[in-house]
């Protein structure tokens, strides 16, 4: 996904409207398929959902004009390792502290020599030698 929007991003000359693109595409597809399987909802927005739930639109939209952005000038092998090492660590903070309702796991040695050994290997992945 990562080299065919930045890909389209560079053949339209902005990362933006590559960007405003996909969501267009994965909008249709994704009401097409609800419509099909489950018909139209009754309630989106419920009283007992709390408001961080919705966020994931932010976090995901920021995701993909990011990466549209960088991948063309850093490389797609760079934008993605950087994307998964941040992945793991922000998973290994929200479950060490059991942050919006997941459960809790502590961060004990084994998972911190884990990521360690992660962070190592995204920075083996995208070096490049002479």
């Amino acid at each position: 996904m990562t080299t065919l929007n930045s890909g389209l991003g560079v053949k339209l000359g902005s990362s933006a409207l590559a960007t405003t693109v996909l969501f267009l595409v994965g909008l249709v597809i994704s009401a097409a398929y609800l419509l099909k399987t489950e018909g139209l909802p009754n309630e989106v927005f419920q009283k007992d959902i709390a408001w961080y739930f919705y966020l994931g639109g932010v976090l995901v939209a920021f995701y993909i004009l990011s990466v549209t952005w960088v991948s063309p000038k850093y490389g797609v092998g760079n934008a993605v390792s950087f994307v998964l090492l941040g992945q793991l660590l922000a998973i290994s903070v929200i479950d060490h502290f059991g942050l919006m309702g997941a459960q809790q796991s502590s961060l004990d040695s084994k998972r911190l020599t884990g990521l360690a050994m992660m962070v190592v290997g995204a920075l083996l992945v995208v070096k490049r030698t002479s």
